[in-house]
């Protein structure tokens, strides 16, 4: 199997006033913090790359939250997912598909094992994955990536964990690229361009600062990623689902792309202080439009959605009192697992969870 890191390019080839989220979670940081962090008085979301989605919604999270909030690039998901383990954020972004691993204590949470502390905050955007190729690649889809130079991501990264089960459904492993490299996000349009690699997998919210680079600089093009090892994978998988990638975001000439995806979730542990969680939440649904505004992979956003896909893990105390006050889930206890760090059941959301208030302020 070959590998090359990326040290450097030369070495590889009710309506609420506005600000009460800020004071609920300034009352909530003024008692003892549950978690140990660097400064107890600024939440921490753990994004990834600066180039993706992940980071732009980090960013916008702590504009709606008006309160110290610091959003912390990082190298992805599993690595976020540990981040949250060990206590050192407050809230991450992770694929659905990874959470689930961590919950569970599979794939490549095999060795450290279930995290029974997981706790679900919220399902955000849809995340199709993506393979972008050089146009004089000859690759027409992913069955033609064998014997040539692909990007699969970073260790740690939500796009090298997508990359690894879908390789494991199509019975291949990394000796099948000629070589595998391991770029993280913000380094490999550049190397698709510099004609490094041929193509480039990135499971990532629509449209893409960086997918966008390399189609305008470089001629690149997005392909289809379908066929029966896909059919299987998401027969299998319920935390998967078929996408579409929609026609046009890339250029006139750039047709629908059918591949699959997950979503992105924001994760905290059961030990996060709920109040904080609760001011974070808060701040989301009862400004939705404000935050929907902010990037268009957001645009199919609704309540019934974000509590309810992608969520392996049970929800976090905070997230269920929210969403209780707001006729969003049945009736239950508060979360028990808490105490006993088993995970629970998710709550039963209603078939139709009514639109949240309308804002009271502008984000500006």
């Amino acid at each position: 199997m070959q590998f090359h890191r990326t040290a450097s390019p030369r070495a590889m080839p009710p309506s609420r006033p506005r600000l009460r989220p800020a004071l609920l979670l300034l009352a909530a940081l003024a008692s003892p913090p549950a978690l140990a962090q660097d400064d107890a008085a600024t939440t921490v979301i753990a994004t990834a790359s600066p180039a993706g989605v992940y980071h732009a919604t980090g960013r916008t999270l702590c504009r709606l939250l008006e309160a110290p909030c610091e959003a912390r690039t990082s190298d992805g998901s599993a690595a976020n997912l540990e981040a949250v383990r060990a206590g050192e954020v407050t809230v991450a972004l992770a694929q659905s598909d990874l959470q689930h691993y961590a919950v569970t204590g599979t794939q490549g949470f095999a060795d450290v094992g279930p995290d029974p502390t997981l706790r679900a905050v919220m399902s955000l955007h849809g995340e199709p994955f993506t393979l972008v190729v050089r146009r004089d690649s000859g690759i027409d889809g992913f069955a033609d990536l064998a014997g040539h130079a692909v990007n699969v991501g970073n260790p740690g990264s939500g796009q090298r964990g997508t990359m690894m089960t879908l390789l494991e459904a199509w019975g291949w492993t990394l000796d099948a690229f000629r070589p595998a490299y391991e770029l993280p996000a913000d380094q490999q349009s550049l190397e698709l361009c510099h004609g490094n690699i041929d193509a480039m997998v990135y499971t990532v919210g629509h449209p893409n600062p960086s997918i966008e680079q390399a189609v305008r600089l470089c001629d690149a093009r997005l392909v289809d990623v379908t066929g029966p090892a896909v059919d299987r994978l998401l027969a299998e998988t319920p935390f998967l689902a078929r996408a579409t990638i929609p026609a046009g975001l890339y250029g006139d000439d750039q047709p629908a792309v059918d591949t699959f995806g997950v979503r992105a979730t924001l994760v905290a542990s059961a030990d996060t202080d709920p109040d904080a969680v609760y001011a974070l939440v808060a701040a989301v649904f009862d400004d939705l439009e404000a935050f929907k505004s902010r990037h268009p992979a957001y645009s199919d956003l609704t309540p019934e959605r974000m509590i309810t896909e992608g969520l392996s893990a049970p929800l976090h105390e905070g997230a269920k009192r929210y969403y209780r006050e707001q006729g969003w889930l049945a009736d239950a206890p508060v979360d028990d697992a808490a105490e006993t760090g088993e995970p629970d059941e998710p709550d039963e959301p209603p078939d139709a969870p009514q639109e949240p208030n309308e804002p009271s302020a502008d984000l500006d």
